[in-house]
């Protein structure tokens, strides 16, 4: 989870139509326009998993809205979420960190310790001021990185192993960064690390994490958008 800037894009114009026109009939606020606004201004991801590959996305409200007609149709409540993030959070989660006003991954660190088969465990832990809507966002995200159920864990897992692999292409950029022999070689790789380190790639706020907790990688923070 990272901060998403809401960008008030054409698409996100016409859901915000969309939606106020469905408030008016009591229609359903699952339009084609606002899940393409959706999708693109969370580049195709889950907003709280940041996996970019699962079958199923749905539109979540992040303040639960219990039939309250304002929250039900506000764009600004509606968020793109995969299928398992969506029915692990539900409305037991509340408050959380509204990831398109608040820097989510400077307020929670994301880590991943140890090795596949070795200690492997991913850490989310509070950076500074620890309060109720923090505290709900870590326990949200251990459960969807761990799962609640049998079928849940099953689900994780999926997601963890995507995760995984991910982070180790990322380590090999990095490297290949450090131990270019030519400009160009660096240029290529450097080309690469921007990629991944932008808002739109899985498990991006694990990846800048690696890098602030590592001197030996503190000239790559300059890659790294600041929001």
């Amino acid at each position: 989870m990272i901060k998403i800037k809401r960008k008030n894009t054409d698409k996100a114009r016409q859901a915000v139509v969309d939606l106020e026109k469905a408030k008016q009939s009591g229609s359903t606020y699952n339009t084609e326009n606002v899940n393409q606004a959706l999708r693109e201004i969370f580049h195709r991801k889950c907003y709280i998993c940041e996996y970019k590959q699962a079958t199923s996305y749905q539109i979540e409200h992040l303040i639960p809205h219990r039939e309250n007609t304002d929250l039900k149709y506000d764009w600004n409540n509606l968020f793109l979420v995969c299928a398992h993030c969506n029915n692990i959070k539900l409305a037991k989660y509340d408050p959380i960190l509204d990831c398109t006003k608040e820097p989510v991954e400077k307020l929670i660190a994301f880590r991943k310790k140890g090795y596949f088969g070795f200690k492997e465990e991913l850490e989310f832990t509070p950076v500074g001021i620890e309060n109720e809507t923090v505290k709900n966002t870590v326990a949200l995200l251990k459960d969807a990185y761990y799962g609640t159920t049998d079928q849940k864990k099953f689900e994780a897992r999926i997601i963890r192993k995507a995760l995984r692999k991910d982070i180790a292409q990322f380590k090999e950029y990095v490297r290949e960064y450090q131990e270019a022999e030519d400009e160009e070689e660096r240029e290529e790789m450097v080309y690469l690390l921007k990629k991944e380190l932008q808002d739109s790639s899985e498990f991006v706020a694990f990846k800048r994490w690696l890098i602030w907790d590592n001197k030996m990688y503190s000239e790559l923070e300059k890659y790294i958008p600041q929001n």
